[in-house]
C-alpha cells in the first residue's frame, strides 16, 4: 500500500486543520492506521490510530479532546482533524498503516509498516 499525506500548512495557535491521508494499491480496511509526528530534535511520537474494520480510536494524552481521527471508506481516506493547535503541535505529520490482524497497543511505531511522506504542521503563536 502506498499513503499519501497532505494538509499541513501554516495555522495560527488556537486554529485548525485536516490532515488527510490517502491510500493506494490496497485498500485500508487490511490495515490499522496512525498518525505520528515528529518535530525538530525529538523523536517520531504517537498520536492517534484509528481501526479501519471497527472504527475504534486511540489518542496520545497530548491530543486528547482536540484531535480527531477518522476514516472515509469510498475514498479510501483517512483524517486527522486538528483543533485547538498549540505550538507544541508543531511537527512533521506522517500518516502509517499496519497490518489489522496486530493485536495490542496501536501507538507503537515499530508496528507501522508503511508510511506516507509526512506534511508540516507549523503552528505560530
Amino acid at each position: 500500500v502506498q499513503l499519501q499525506a497532505s494538509g499541513g500548512g501554516l495555522v495560527q495557535t488556537g486554529g485548525s486543520l485536516r490532515l488527510s491521508c490517502a491510500a493506494s494499491g490496497d485498500t485500508f480496511g487490511n490495515y490499522g492506521a496512525g498518525w505520528f509526528r515528529q518535530a525538530p530534535g525529538k523523536e517520531r511520537e504517537f498520536v492517534a490510530a484509528i481501526r479501519w474494520m471497527t472504527g475504534s480510536t486511540l489518542y496520545a494524552d497530548s491530543v486528547k479532546g482536540r484531535f480527531t481521527i477518522s476514516r472515509d471508506r469510498a475514498k479510501n481516506t483517512v483524517h486527522l482533524q486538528m483543533n485547538s493547535l498549540k505550538p507544541d503541535d508543531m511537527a512533521v505529520y506522517y500518516c502509517a498503516a499496519r497490518p489489522r490482524w496486530l493485536v495490542g497497543g496501536m501507538n507503537k511505531a515499530n508496528d507501522y509498516e508503511f508510511w506516507g511522506q509526512g506534511t508540516l504542521v507549523t503552528v505560530s503563536s
